[in-house]
């Protein structure tokens, strides 16, 4: 064999040893997540793009197995499935977690708090947020990645709901905890109902309103069909998802996957929130062009619901974890001016 092949050899040889060190090297991450969403609705959408980004980011050391519509477990057994290893993440939302600990309603729905998503998400980088939520994640062996927070939520009525008096009998689908409580203070009768039945619970005079989605949302279910009115913007209820990941799954990602994930989650939140309100003003420029009355609460009121709001979170912050997020919001909230002294 001449010089000339024996060289070509050995650097063949040395090459392959190169490729083959690297790819022994190569740090993969495979995760499944599960989300509550359907894949063609605006949040599964959000999120699928979320994963794609997360998987291009990472050059494809970061591989993603998406299931959509709570298909491997129903969407309040989500964060067990990923604490327990079935899943490796959770992307629902803390509210369905109340039951386990009082402490997620404040991480899952603040209600009466922030009056736009960037106060919300300003809170969870910038207030301390991420470290008091993280303390109540880790308790249950998860870690809290990020938030999805798509805006405040509006009502569908069939009367006027012009004014904070305009609560007092008005009956509306409410979901269940702490929502009902805050609005039986102001006169409501909110009544507890599955969302399916809002529909046919409008139509026969049952209710008068519905606490269902934002005003986008409520207008693709068809609700303004019947209830002529809204209020936008909303100010009540502004429900935020979470991507959440098994503990011991997290810790053992290397750290330049965890950045891309963090990374990746603060990008689609902001995205999140600029294509709903996107999605909102559209909405309600068409309603208006329907005939749909769209009543926008003054500054008095809007602080006479938080002020009620915020009296409650107390009598449900019964625990440690719950009463130190209490108060992270309000000293947050305080400095946002959104508190009263």
């Amino acid at each position: 064999m001449t010089f000339i092949k024996k060289a070509a050899n050995v650097a063949a040889v040395a090459a392959l040893a190169a490729t083959t060190a690297l790819t022994a090297n190569a740090q993969q991450t495979n995760l499944r997540i599960q989300t509550h969403h359907a894949p063609e609705t605006t949040a599964g959408k959000l999120y699928t793009g979320l994963f794609e980004n997360i998987e291009a980011m990472s050059g494809g050391q970061i591989t993603i197995e998406a299931f959509y519509s709570s298909s491997v477990v129903k969407s309040v057994e989500t964060f067990d499935a990923a604490a327990t290893g079935i899943l490796d993440c959770d992307a629902t939302g803390g509210a369905y977690q109340t039951g386990k600990n009082p402490a997620f309603q404040f991480v899952g729905d603040i209600m009466g708090g922030y009056a736009t998503p960037t106060q919300q998400l300003s809170w969870l980088y910038f207030g301390g947020g991420l470290d008091a939520a993280q303390e109540l994640y880790n308790t249950y062996d998860m870690q809290l990645v990020g938030w999805m927070v798509y805006g405040q939520e509006s009502f569908a009525s069939t009367k006027p709901i012009a004014a904070i008096s305009d609560l007092k009998d008005w009956k509306f689908r409410s979901p269940p905890g702490m929502e009902t409580k805050i609005f039986e203070k102001l006169g409501a009768k909110p009544v507890v109902m599955d969302f399916t039945e809002i529909f046919t619970a409008l139509e026969t005079g049952i209710i008068d309103g519905a606490d269902a989605s934002n005003i986008a949302t409520n207008k693709g279910l068809g609700l303004y069909d019947i209830a002529k009115y809204a209020n936008f913007p909303g100010f009540h209820s502004m429900p935020s998802d979470h991507l959440a990941c098994n503990k011991a799954v997290w810790d053992a990602m290397p750290d330049h996957h965890r950045a891309i994930m963090e990374g990746a989650m603060a990008d689609a939140a902001m995205k999140a929130a600029l294509f709903v309100e996107k999605q909102n003003s559209e909405a309600v420029a068409a309603l208006r062009a329907e005939g749909v009355t769209i009543n926008e609460w003054s500054a008095d009121d809007l602080q006479a619901f938080r002020n009620v709001a915020q009296e409650t979170w107390p009598e449900f912050a019964t625990t440690p974890e719950a009463k130190a997020l209490v108060a992270s919001h309000i000293t947050y909230l305080k400095e946002l001016g959104l508190v009263q002294e």
